[in-house]
């Protein structure tokens, strides 16, 4: 009778083991640019918040610096810890790829989310994007239009030289200018970049308005660059003379918008960013949704969302445009 009540309790502990590493949560990581740079703990809210309500565990990591190889140190430590997914803001469209590779050969799911290996998409599982990218460039063109009466020489303060997204953007601005005849009296005189980096963007700033002394608009792409561009415009006093736009977090920004240093900017919600990724993921890994071009699927709050071309999935239409009328709506 004892040995059949050890029996039984040997089991049912082997049960309750197996049973708990059956359970074990699934790990996912999201690798930022670098540190440092407040948009990434919005992107990292909605991970955090997804995750703690569907069960899995999540850790948040970036290089100090977004340079384009800074990211594969940490993708390598991430494939040696043996996490289920890797979300990454890439630094480059094509310097990933080997260890990018290396992951994915570990059965480790690959998404790059707010960013894509433009070019170099089948290093990647699927692209988590705000907006359609191809949109951005010439929304921020028509903006930066309406804001100086479609007249004027105008600059960009973009992130680093490699910035994938930054880069598609810049591309599209310069065939919009080019291309279509609502813009033909706005000359764009210099892209320059401040690195994702308070100290060198606003050094980048003051540069321009020392080159440049007719300067009518600057466009930051960046969070970090339009905030750098505000404060030295806001501290010169010259708002009047030159208009700051370009993409920004509303919290960074409702003060410069408040005091008219800038009149309008646009974005989108970085954390639904996240909240789509652990969706996505957790539904491919249990089978729930098939990561097949033109598949639909459901996400609480953000309603049905479409695999579109080169399996990428945006969280909203369109961008959104931020200023004294609405400014206050927002608190990410």
């Amino acid at each position: 009778m004892l040995k059949k009540s050890l029996l039984i309790g040997l089991a049912a502990g082997f049960a309750m083991v197996t049973g708990a590493l059956a359970a074990d949560p699934i790990k996912i990581v999201y690798i930022g640019k670098n540190t440092g740079n407040p948009y990434f703990d919005s992107i990292t809210g909605g991970f955090e918040d997804a995750c703690e309500k569907l069960g899995c565990e999540f850790e948040f990591v970036a290089p100090a610096t977004a340079e384009a190889t800074s990211q594969i140190p940490f993708i390598e430590a991430q494939i040696q810890r043996g996490v289920n997914v890797i979300g990454i803001a890439p630094n480059s469209p094509d310097a990933l790829n080997q260890v990018l590779d290396a992951a994915k050969a570990k059965g480790i799911l690959v998404l790059t989310v707010n960013g894509d290996l433009v070019g170099n998409e089948s290093h990647r599982d699927a692209t988590i994007l705000p907006v359609d990218f191809t949109k951005t460039g010439p929304n921020q063109i028509e903006l930066t239009g309406s804001l100086i009466g479609y007249e004027g020489e105008i600059a960009i303060l973009s992130a680093t030289t490699e910035a994938p997204d930054q880069n598609t953007w810049i591309a599209a601005m310069n065939e919009t200018l080019k291309n279509d005849p609502k813009y033909a009296k706005m000359t764009l005189v210099a892209t320059v970049y401040g690195d994702d980096q308070p100290e060198k963007s606003t050094t980048e700033m003051e540069a321009l308005l020392a080159n440049y002394p007719n300067l009518k608009a600057v466009i930051a792409p960046t969070t970090v660059g339009i905030a750098a561009a505000a404060q030295v415009v806001q501290s010169r006093g010259i708002a009047d003379k030159v208009a700051v736009t370009g993409l920004g977090l509303p919290s960074e920004m409702r003060d410069f918008i408040k005091d008219g240093t800038v009149k309008a900017f646009q974005l989108w919600s970085p954390y639904n960013e996240g909240w789509l990724a652990v969706h996505f993921a957790l539904g491919l890994l249990d089978g729930s949704i098939k990561n097949e071009v033109g598949n639909t699927f459901e996400v609480e709050n953000l309603g049905t969302i479409k695999i579109e071309e080169k399996n990428a999935m945006n969280t909203q239409a369109e961008l959104t445009t931020f200023d004294i009328n609405n400014i206050d709506d927002f608190n990410f």
